[in-house]
């Protein structure tokens, strides 16, 4: 797969720096996760960002094994 090329202004790479280093994420990582999120708000316009991060949330929890069954009685 061919690398994206993509020019940011000095103005978004330092505040993805920022929110990479306040979330012990690589830089490269964090924009990944801003384009996945922004992605699915684009395919989703009627849902709110923080809904839209949750769900990203909760699929990771559920890959790592973090998540519990539901009971339901």
């Amino acid at each position: 797969m061919a690398l994206l090329d993509i020019r940011l202004s000095e103005e978004l790479k330092k505040r993805i720096i920022a929110k990479a280093k306040g979330q012990h994420r690589n830089t490269s990582e964090q924009a990944r996760r801003y384009l996945e999120i922004a992605m699915a708000a684009e395919d989703n316009p009627d849902l709110p960002f923080s809904f839209i991060e949750g769900i990203f949330e909760a699929a990771a929890e559920k890959e790592a094994g973090l998540l519990e069954p539901l009971d339901r009685s």
